[in-house]
C-alpha cells in the first residue's frame, strides 16, 4: 500500500467552531474521516469537564463546550484523552487537546493539520507518549436558513433544491453544516408531503451567505408562494414554541408576526409559515420528522 503521508496519522478533514454572542458557549464541529476514531473520541472526550454535550451529526462530531482551562487526569483505557482548554476571543477560538498513546496521536498531529485551522502547536506523539495540540480556528456564527414551498404538483422538490444551493454557496467564510427535513402538519394546500427544510451554516459572513442563497432560490423556485427566512444566532430555541404549533395544526400568518424581528425574511409567500417552523429543528432529526396529525 502506498502512503502519501505518515501511515500513523489520519488528518481531520475540517474543524470549525461557533461561539455564542457573549462567548459563554462554544460548539466545536469536527468533520471526521475514520468512524471508529470518531466514536472512540466521542466516548472519551465526552468525559472532559469542559464538554457539556457531545453528539454525532452525519460525518461530524459536535461538542458543546464551556470556555476555561483544566488539568486533565488522564488514565489509560478509562480516560485516555480529552479537551483541556477552550479560549474565546473576538475573532478566534482556541482549543487544546491532550491524549496518551494512540489518543495522543489524535490529540496532536491529526487535528493540528486539519482544514479550517489558522495556526497550531503540537507535541511529538506516538508510542506511549502523552501528547497534545493547541489549535486556533476562526470564531464563526451559526446561520440557519428555512425554506418551504418551492415545488408544484408537476415538478420540483424543496429538499433537493435547498441542499444543492447550500453546497454551491460554500466558500472560505461560509461552511455548509447540515440539512434537516421537517415534517409539518399536512394542510390542505400542501404539494404532497408538507415538509420544510432548514440548512445550517457556520459563517463569518451571514449577510453574504443569505444574499447568495436568496439569489439562487429566486432563480430556481417553481412556486409563487415560496417562503425563505434566516436566523443568525447560537440557539434558535426562541422559535420552538411557534414551530411545534406549525407541526401540530394549521395556523394563520398572524401567529408569525411577533417573531419577525428575530428573522431576516427574504421571500414572504405562504411558505414562510413553514420555513420559519423548520429553523429550530435543525439537526434534531427524530423530532423534525415526527408527524403530528393525530392519527398515530
Amino acid at each position: 500500500m502506498k502512503h502519501t503521508h505518515d501511515p500513523y496519522s489520519i488528518i481531520y478533514p475540517e474543524i470549525l467552531a461557533i461561539a455564542s454572542d457573549d462567548g459563554s458557549a462554544v460548539e466545536l464541529i469536527e468533520r471526521f474521516e475514520c468512524i471508529g476514531g470518531a466514536m472512540w473520541v466521542k466516548r472519551h472526550y465526552g468525559q472532559s469537564p469542559l464538554v457539556q454535550q457531545v453528539r454525532t451529526v452525519g460525518q461530524t462530531t459536535r461538542y458543546l463546550l464551556s470556555p476555561g482551562a483544566i488539568d486533565l487526569e488522564l488514565v489509560g483505557s478509562r480516560f485516555p484523552a480529552g479537551i483541556a482548554r477552550v479560549a474565546v476571543s473576538k475573532d478566534e477560538i482556541g482549543i487544546t487537546y491532550l491524549g496518551m498513546g494512540g489518543g495522543g496521536v489524535g490529540a496532536s498531529i491529526c487535528r493540528a493539520h486539519a482544514a479550517g485551522v489558522i495556526r497550531s502547536e503540537s507535541d511529538p506523539c506516538g508510542g506511549g507518549k502523552v501528547a497534545g495540540s493547541r489549535i486556533v480556528v476562526p470564531r464563526l456564527q451559526r446561520l440557519i436558513i428555512g425554506v418551504d414551498d418551492t415545488d408544484t404538483p408537476e415538478a420540483g422538490a424543496t429538499w433537493t433544491l435547498c441542499h444543492n444551493i447550500a453546497r454551491s454557496i460554500e466558500d472560505d467564510k461560509t461552511r455548509y453544516l447540515s440539512h434537516t427535513i421537517v415534517q409539518l402538519y399536512p394542510v390542505a394546500f400542501r404539494t404532497k408531503n408538507c415538509v420544510a427544510v432548514a440548512c445550517e451554516f457556520a459563517t463569518a459572513d451571514p449577510a453574504g451567505c443569505i444574499d447568495r442563497f436568496e439569489e439562487l432560490l429566486r432563480e430556481h423556485t417553481l412556486s409563487d408562494e415560496t417562503g425563505m427566512a434566516a436566523y443568525t444566532g447560537f440557539d434558535p430555541s426562541p422559535l420552538e414554541q411557534y414551530a411545534w404549533m406549525v407541526k401540530r395544526g394549521e395556523i394563520t400568518r398572524s401567529e408569525l408576526d411577533s417573531l419577525l424581528p428575530m428573522l431576516d425574511v427574504r421571500l414572504s409567500g405562504r411558505g414562510l409559515i413553514g420555513a420559519v417552523a423548520a429553523i429550530p429543528f435543525v439537526t434534531r432529526y427524530e423530532e423534525a420528522l415526527e408527524l403530528c396529525d393525530g392519527t398515530n
